[in-house]
């Protein structure tokens, strides 16, 4: 009979992926990153800023939740995203900075931590009443499918893209402080003679701009991945 031998993890190969982090505002919040990460107290660890963006994302999701009672608390949601830019992006710079990375548990406990901070800001965007629920739904599926294809990318590949389109999360972040900043003034847009809730339209184009970014992302890793590992190798192997 066979013999079948587990690997255990230490006898898993890591290597950590190449950042690829091209977006409008990559290089400057770089340097503040750095800067405030070189100005921490020493008992601020990364572990606490990953708690820090986790709560910040929590609290966002929550504040769009209150304000389909009190609509002031879309300014609130723009404060906990500040926090969880903090928190969230200054992380792994610490780890970084101070020479003390463990790049396979930041990798694992940050995007686990994204997934589940997506479903709280989504699902208080579904309750809130500034969204319709079908459209937070779709966003949510659109934004985990492409998560699903970075990763697989960032595993097979890798290389971990950051920003697409010179997006990336901080950018995002942006726009929805300005998109709550507007809706708390006029929940409502003007779109072709008709009023619609401002965040079903941009629910609406994310979503297009997810799945297009995810259909072109995997036919064009799906590609590399096969220039690496011709066909013809393959049934050799």
């Amino acid at each position: 009979m066979p013999v079948i031998v587990e690997e255990t993890p230490a006898d898993l190969q890591f290597r950590e992926a190449r950042r690829a982090h091209s977006s409008l505002l990559a290089a400057s919040e770089k340097r503040c990153l750095i800067w405030i990460a070189r100005r921490l107290p020493a008992w601020v660890n990364s572990d606490h800023l990953t708690a820090l963006g986790a709560f910040g994302m929590m609290m966002v999701g929550a504040s769009y939740a209150f304000a389909r009672w009190n609509r002031a608390s879309l300014l609130l949601a723009i404060i906990w995203l500040a926090v969880n830019w903090f928190g969230d992006s200054l992380d792994g710079t610490v780890a970084r900075v101070r020479d003390c990375q463990r790049p396979k548990y930041g990798f694992y406990v940050d995007h686990v931590v994204d997934s589940f901070g997506a479903v709280f800001v989504l699902g208080g965007l579904a309750i809130s009443g500034v969204m319709h629920p079908a459209v937070a739904a779709g966003l949510l599926v659109a934004y985990l499918l492409l998560s699903i294809e970075i990763y697989l990318a960032t595993y097979t590949l890798g290389t971990f893209h950051l920003s697409f389109w010179k997006f990336g999360p901080t950018e995002l972040r942006i726009l929805l402080a300005i998109g709550s900043l507007r809706v708390f003034f006029d929940p409502t847009a003007q779109l072709f003679g008709s009023r619609y809730l401002l965040f079903d339209v941009g629910g609406a184009v994310s979503i297009a701009g997810l799945l297009v970014v995810c259909v072109i992302s995997v036919f064009r890793h799906a590609r590399a991945l096969s220039r690496l590992e011709p066909a013809n190798r393959a049934r050799g192997s």
